[in-house]
């Protein structure tokens, strides 16, 4: 039908046209808005581009650049010219000229209005439908680095026989691919109706047929597309059931297949992709037939299957045949998952054994007290706690800052808190943009303490200390321009001095002399830095001059992140003085969540503890995984920002594949100098995460999973309020059966019974790589006949006894506060021996001391001033301290001594009861009543702590007569 042109006439309007200066002044406008746009686009690449050279990772920035525009327009060219090849298909194949119907009468104002502008209309469609492609396309990156450079896990998914590398690489490609088909399908399809009906190829209700053959050949083509890549999908989600999560009550996020999947699902899309061929088969045909009653019908057998095979056979075989025997039928099934999933997390070289937790009584306890010194290095100071004192007593100015959870290291084998005097903005003396991006710009110098000692007050004992720093650590750069507090930028180098550091003869100033940082001596660097900080003094200050660079990204994790974004990177960085330098140390992993049978898990959620914040949170690329490796071991130098690179695990197929994409980003695990090796660790996150896979998968029995008898959970940290899981502890101790003699710098937790507080197993991982043990996991399972405390019922035991309650009163009168540290477990010849620093805040100091240590080993507390004292008591060897008089009696008090007062003494006795009655009720077994009766030990020692305070109370003076 030819187009028509034309319409109603009438007389026309003229509009005065603008002035010529008026044009002038809209073009230069309309000129200077889009170099503006073109400005802010550029100014964020080109200060991308400038950091990454500045960072001497330049082929990071692009390789990523060059991948995303090559997809962009590979993908966007190829939506664009599907969609608008198909639009114009349908304009060309549109009827002639025909009678007139009503339907047609109104689609023709439709079609003179639209015909001046089909070509502009036509580009335009294709232009942003390319462009959405393209951008969707774009962020596929990784997926597409990963398909072309993978390579072979080595080992075969026992469904399919096909390799691992496959479902990580190939699939997500191919289901990329394929949902790029789908939308190109869909939108040609819509795109060719709507030309098809505008032109009369396609009449809703005039007479006659209802399409020409010419529409009918072509949207059958669309169709058959479509069809044929629904038969692609079916038989792609085959392959997909082996990496599919689904919900099983015999683990959470369970991935694989079931005895449904393989004897169900699994045929049936077989027989739906041989239904979809065929279908597509005669979509295609229609081309000759020129009727849609075949594939019309095959259509509809498709839907009818995908809803009976796809949806009703399987749920009738879950029913009736799984259900009345599921241990047997899953059996085979499960074992296959506990066996991918302890190698995807790498504990399938878990060595279990069986511990009895209860100490032999007839052990020689001078033999025990010995072994209590050599058995494990007991860490009294908690780095989760002692920050405060690190403030208080070695801050110095009030801009410098130390993190809220200390490190810990080892220095000279010394287990040593280590922490870094960072810049704290919040605390300089007078806030402006000079003094917070040109005059406090740094850091400065190392603080670290003795893990294992404090001083007779209850501080630490510090091994490197003062302004500046001095101590054991020798010589070294102390300006920490990068670090885990310095989120600012800062403008260095230039005509501005920086403070360097202030002592007791005044301030001194310094100039950075480090390679890092950006130029900022031309214009164009420093308009786009404007920019991108939206500060426009940047672009004009005199503060800016020859020299000067601009520094940011300053943080050791988001740096890594920036040059290798493909790893996921630890919550928790941690510095080292390493040949005269300090280097933040970060591990990173690479993850998959395409390892076939292997049970997913969430990231943010496993890493989490009662130590967790926003600091301390892993930087996740991927949260739902099921694959991790610490493949990677970086650094970064505080001074100058330099990230290093190392390879780690030389097995991991992933990291191979990334660094077959970004080659001579990583250096070899030869490269790595011996003293940093000396500081490497077993990461935290990773060990976090398998402790969380340990709960279920230390069974390898598919009969004893199935019942979810023996289930674990990490308890809740005990001396936290909140509720939150209990972190690791690093602890150089010696496990029973280790290969080492003396101690080995640990990682260790403890695991309950699901839904009971006794103690089930303790994991510890070897944690230092410089012993050929490095990662090797050994757990010491317990009975669950003769049941031992875990970390909550020591706690609660610790609270209750009232001699410890009494102390702990003491300790906590007027505006003093008890805070309790670490809870430490040790195996030691065959008991478990638990170790709480308790500290106090308070009563004239800001920061806490270390005042008491609790230790119990079986049925023996003590409650002392020093570790070996503590010791000593719970072994035999010292008689405990007397405790003082809860109450003396003094001036201002009628009260007798509390000890006297008969109040708290029953509220003592019934606690005392009721500590025997939960002993009883432990050993029989009965939980309830053992719960009960640890709600009663509360509830007496609470009436007692009340009671005593009354007495503590001044008494009222008696009325004066006449008063």
């Amino acid at each position: 039908m030819p187009d028509r042109g034309g319409g109603p006439s009438g007389p026309r309007i003229r509009v005065g046209r603008p002035s010529r200066r008026a044009r002038t002044l809209l073009m230069t406008l309309g000129v200077l808005a889009v170099l503006a746009m073109l400005f802010i686009m550029f100014a964020g690449f080109w200060t991308d581009w400038l950091w990454f050279r500045s960072v001497r990772y330049s082929t990071v920035f692009t390789t990523t650049l060059w991948t995303r525009i090559g997809l962009f327009a590979v993908f966007g060219l190829l939506m664009a010219g599907a969609v608008g090849f198909n639009i114009w298909l349908a304009h060309r194949l549109r009827p002639p000229l025909a009678a007139m119907s009503m339907e047609q009468q109104s689609l023709d104002r439709y079609r003179m209005s639209i015909a001046p502008y089909k070509r502009w209309l036509l580009l335009g469609i294709s232009v942003l439908v390319g462009l959405i492609a393209g951008a969707s396309a774009a962020g596929q990156w990784k997926t597409w680095l990963m398909w072309v450079n993978g390579v072979p896990f080595g080992k075969k998914d026992p469904q399919f026989g096909l390799d691992v590398a496959f479902y990580a690489f190939d699939l997500p490609w191919y289901r990329f691919l394929l949902g790029f088909g789908f939308a190109a399908a869909v939108l040609s399809l819509i795109a060719a109706a709507v030309v098809h009906y505008l032109y009369g190829g396609l009449r809703v209700s005039s007479p006659g047929a209802r399409a020409t053959a010419a529409a009918t050949g072509h949207l059958s083509v669309l169709l058959g597309l479509f069809v044929s890549l629904k038969a692609v999908a079916y038989w792609l989600d085959r392959y997909g059931l082996a990496v599919k999560s689904s919900d099983f009550k015999a683990a959470d996020n369970w991935t694989g297949l079931r005895y449904v999947d393989a004897n169900a699902y699994l045929p049936a899309k077989t027989i739906l992709f041989c239904i979809a061929a065929i279908c597509a088969a005669l979509f295609f045909a229609t081309l000759w037939r020129r009727t849609w009653q075949l594939p019309v019908i095959g259509f509809g057998l498709m839907v009818l299957s995908a809803i009976l095979i796809g949806g009703l056979y399987p749920a009738i075989v879950q029913k009736f045949q799984v259900q009345p025997n599921e241990q047997a039928k899953e059996s085979p099934y499960v074992q296959k998952n506990i066996a991918a999933t302890r190698d995807a997390y790498g504990i399938d070289k878990t060595e279990v054994q069986p511990y009895s937790g209860i100490p032999n009584p007839q052990a020689d306890k001078n033999k025990l007290r010995q072994d209590a010194d050599t058995t494990a290095s007991i860490r009294l100071l908690d780095p989760n706690i002692v920050s405060p004192a690190f403030q208080q007593l070695q801050q110095n100015k009030g801009y410098y800052g130390f993190p809220s959870t200390l490190a810990v290291d080892r220095y000279k084998g010394q287990d040593t808190v280590i922490g870094l005097r960072e810049l704290n903005l919040a605390g300089i003396p007078k806030s402006s943009w000079i003094n917070d991006h040109f005059r406090y710009t740094h850091g400065y110098g190392v603080v670290a303490a003795k893990g294992t000692e404090v001083t007779s007050d209850g501080t630490p004992v510090f091994t490197e200390s003062g302004l500046p720093s001095t101590g054991d650590l020798g010589k070294y750069e102390q300006r920490i321009y990068y670090g885990e507090q310095t989120k600012q930028y800062s403008i260095v180098g230039g005509p501005q001095k920086e403070l360097d550091y202030a002592d007791d003869r005044g301030e001194k100033e310094t100039t950075y002399q480090g390679d890092s940082g950006v130029s900022l001596a031309n214009p164009v660097n420093r308009a786009a830095y404007a920019l991108a900080f939206s500060e426009p003094q940047i672009l004009y200050s005199g503060a800016i001059g020859e020299g000067s660079k601009i520094l940011y990204n300053r943080t050791p994790k988001e740096r890594v992140e920036a040059v290798a974004p493909w790893l996921t990177i630890d919550g928790a960085a941690y510095p080292a003085v390493i040949d005269g330098r300090i280097q933040w140390i970060v591990d990173a992993y690479t993850t998959s969540n395409g390892y076939p049978y292997a049970s997913r898990t969430t990231l943010g959620d496993t890493t989490a503890d009662s130590l967790t914040d926003s600091q301390r949170a892993v930087v996740a690329q991927e949260n739902q995984v099921n694959y991790i490796r610490n493949s990677v071991k970086a650094t970064v130098d505080a001074y100058d920002g330099t990230v290093r690179l190392y390879q780690w695990d030389t097995q991991d197929p992933v990291l191979k594949t990334w660094m077959k994409a970004f080659p001579g980003t990583v250096k070899g695990k030869k490269d790595i100098p011996q003293a940093l090796k000396d500081h490497l660790r077993y990461p935290q996150d990773l060990f976090k995460v398998q402790r969380e896979l340990l709960t279920r998968y230390h069974v390898t029995d598919p009969q004893t999973f199935l019942s979810g008898s023996e289930v674990w959970s990490v308890p809740d940290d005990p001396t936290n309020k909140e509720g939150n899981a209990v972190p690791p502890y690093y602890l150089s101790m010696k496990m029973p059966g280790q290969k080492e003699k003396d101690q080995v710098f640990s990682l260790t937790t403890t695991f309950t019974p699901n839904g009971r507080d006794n103690l089930s197993a303790f994991m510890a991982v070897n944690a230092d790589p410089g012993t050929p043990d490095y990662g090797k996991i050994r757990v010491l399972k317990l009975p669950t006949t003769n049941p031992v405390d875990g970390p909550k019922l020591v706690q609660a035991k610790f609270n209750s006894k009232p001699e410890i309650a009494q102390e702990i009163n003491i300790l906590s009168r007027g505006d003093s506060q008890v805070e309790y540290g670490n809870l430490l477990t040790v195996p030691l010849d065959k008991g478990m021996l638990y170790v709480e620093p308790v500290y106090v805040r308070g009563g004239g100091t800001k920061y806490p001391l270390l005042k008491k240590v609790l230790v119990t080993y079986g049925e023996q507390t003590a409650f002392e001033d020093t570790l070996e004292k503590a010791l000593n008591v719970v072994f035999g060897a010292e008689s405990p301290t007397a405790p003082p008089p809860a109450q003396p009696p003094g001036e201002g008090t009628n009260q007798p001594p509390t000890s006297q007062d008969p109040t708290v003494k029953a509220a003592l006795s019934d606690a005392q009861k009721a500590i025997e009655a939960a002993e009883k009720a432990r050993q029989a077994g009965d939980w309830a009543a053992f719960g009960k009766a640890q709600e009663d030990v509360k509830a007496a020692v609470q009436r007692a702590i009340e009671a005593e305070a009354k007495l503590q109370q001044p008494a009222q003076p008696a009325p004066q007569p006449g008063g």
